[in-house]
């Protein structure tokens, strides 16, 4: 039992929750000997791979993990959204998102929580304890609250985010230095406030994982150059989960999970290109700048990654689909998806999910009509500016995957069976023994 709760009296159990973005089980469970301090939790507690959402896109991923609902709900389906009623799209930030975060449940309780680098929180609430708000923030001026926690992150050289641009680069060592620095402030960050001891919940995320999986994963599966390099910038994140876990107080559980898997990539997909050459989508002009430009015989289009839209009457402005067509084009498109090779050969889709089978809420008026969920391999990109072909190569190796996606609980009474990202907000709430009514969340606690 900390400081904190000896000065308040309190002994209402606590959460600590670690977020370690992208990171497959499968890397963890089957090096266990790389990686003893991910064995330790796992034989201490419960762990297992489970599934991520649809789409398994960061940006669509933590609002679902961290409210316990559907993009349906959430309001964010990926890194770009589209407007009600028109073709004009925006990035979803913290204030789309229209579901209560955990947080907010343990803040509305009289509790406190510390919430840091979690994606798509920007700007930073002002309505907890602190916060720093993670990917897709402008700089740390803007993402830290308050300004106290500012002028110490500062101290450690804190970054929101690595910088891609060196992962493009053919040698990588600058970009693994980058990685290694970018990771070392957050664990320093992390343990400092996890020693404050001042919270009843710690919410913190490394998102270094995915971005060193986007340029090293294939190295890892497929014995390449960096692989190495790889696997030593993961022994350094299982030791920083150690050193956090031996950090808290007895009374605080930790929750450690990613918000989806990754696996290796060949290709690169450009799914409005292949809709042009298949007939499905048409511009006004032979040089498009945005989606505005499409054409009125235009029938689909697609947003990253995988997501498919009708161009449907009465909801797009030059809709030329109408709602009596509706079933038969998009099962026509569905069916055009699940047929298409790659260039060795391979189905791209692994299965395309319906809108209505993924999506509920009050915001699934902007729910893409399918998703595509891709084979191993396969990265599904869209584009305004159509690409001159369907399937490239580019700088990444690594792409996200639907399953594989991790979780470890330090509590042997868990049971996490058939669980995915739905389940982490209830289960966290359970731990702090903090009341819910079960239909707030799509998922059901693991405890």
């Amino acid at each position: 039992m900390g400081l904190f709760d000896r000065l308040r009296g309190d002994d209402s159990p606590r959460v600590a929750f670690i977020g370690v973005d992208g990171v497959p089980y499968s890397l963890l469970s089957e090096h266990e000997d790389r990686f003893p301090n991910f064995a330790s939790l796992a034989a201490d507690g419960t762990a297992s791979e489970i599934s991520s959402i649809v789409p398994p896109e960061s940006s669509a991923c933590w609002p679902s993990l961290t409210t316990g609902v559907n993009p349906g709900e959430t309001g964010v389906y990926g890194f770009q959204d589209r407007e009600v009623g028109t073709y004009d799209t925006y990035v979803p930030m913290g204030r789309e998102v229209q579901a209560d975060r955990v947080w907010d449940r343990v803040q509305d309780e009289g509790l406190k929580a510390t919430v840091m680098n979690v994606p798509v929180t920007f700007p930073p609430q002002r309505n907890v304890q602190r916060m720093v708000s993670g990917f897709l923030s402008p700089d740390l001026e803007k993402a830290a609250y308050p300004d106290d926690v500012r002028e110490y992150l500062e101290t450690l050289d804190y970054r929101i985010d690595v910088n891609p641009k060196l992962g493009h680069e053919e040698e990588k060592e600058a970009f693994i230095e980058d990685a290694h620095e970018t990771i070392d402030a957050r664990f320093e960050a992390f343990e400092h406030y996890i020693e404050e001891d001042d919270w009843d919940l710690f919410f913190g995320v490394f998102m270094t994982t995915d971005r060193v999986n986007h340029f090293l994963f294939k190295d890892y599966e497929h014995d390449g150059q960096y692989k190495e390099e790889f696997l030593e910038f993961y022994e350094k994140v299982d030791d920083y989960i150690g050193q956090l876990r031996e950090a808290l107080p007895e009374d605080v559980t930790l929750i450690v999970a990613s918000d989806h898997g990754f696996t290796s990539l060949d290709y690169e997909v450009h799914f409005n290109e292949w809709l042009i050459e298949e007939g499905w989508l048409s511009f006004e002009d032979d040089e498009p700048e945005e989606l505005g430009d499409i054409a009125t015989e235009t029938k689909a289009y697609s947003f990253i990654p995988g997501r498919f839209y009708l161009n449907l009457e009465g909801r797009e402005p030059r809709g030329s689909v109408s709602e009596d067509e509706y079933d038969e084009v998009r099962d026509e498109l569905k069916a055009d998806l699940e047929a298409l090779e790659g260039p060795n050969g391979n189905e791209v889709v692994d299965r395309v999910v319906e809108k209505e089978a993924a999506f509920r809420g009050d915001h699934d008026d902007i729910a893409p009509d399918l998703v595509a969920i891709p084979n191993k391999g396969f990265d599904l990109k869209s584009g305004f500016k159509a690409d001159s072909e369907v399937f490239t190569t580019g700088p990444r190796n690594g792409m996200h995957s639907f399953d594989d996606t991790s979780l470890y609980i330090d509590d042997p009474d868990a049971s996490i069976g058939d669980a995915d990202l739905f389940d982490i907000a209830p289960t966290i709430l359970d731990l702090m023994d903090l009341e819910y009514s079960r239909g707030d969340f799509d998922g059901a606690s693991l405890v």
